[in-house]
């Protein structure tokens, strides 16, 4: 409980300090981790159809993560159909093992990028999936419950 409070305060002041957000969004996960099967799901609000953006990924993860990279699974559903789906791979420690990323204590938080110069041309909803796609070596079959994701988010930015 404590956690998930601490995570909401930092998600506020990340956002409050960030002028360039035009939208953001967080969602806590599970503390006892982040099923395969559940992903986060965002209904984005309507947006200029005729600016660009630059989209990205927020990930906050803590020292039960047990990888040094995260693997996610990214798709836009657009107003009339379309679906784009992305995997994306993104970098989580150094190679000494240490967290990249902001934050104090055992709490990292990582903005990543998702797409550059994104137009929604489209009038009407858009809704963002994010799902975790993490393998151990020499496995085929992914990890069905994910520790340490805290939690994970977006935020749609202005060009400047």
């Amino acid at each position: 409980m404590y956690n998930c409070f601490f995570a909401s305060v930092l998600s506020l002041l990340f956002i409050a300090c960030n002028n360039s957000a035009v939208t953001a969004d967080t969602k806590a996960i599970n503390p006892e981790g982040w099923q395969v099967k559940d992903p986060a799901i965002f209904e984005l609000p309507r947006l200029d159809s005729l600016a660009t953006y630059n989209a990205f990924i927020t990930v906050r993860n803590n020292n039960k993560y047990p990888f040094s990279n995260l693997f996610l699974i990214v798709s836009m559903q657009h107003p009339y159909g379309k679906k784009v789906v992305d995997t994306l791979e993104y970098k989580m420690a150094r190679p000494d093992g240490s967290w990249l990323g902001t934050g104090i204590g055992n709490f990292k938080e990582n903005k990543l990028f998702y797409k550059q110069n994104l137009a929604f041309s489209e009038k009407g909803n858009y809704t963002l999936h994010i799902s975790h796609a993490v393998r151990n070596n020499g496995e085929s079959q992914g990890v069905s419950k994910l520790e340490g994701i805290t939690d994970i988010g977006y935020s749609i930015e202005t060009i400047k």
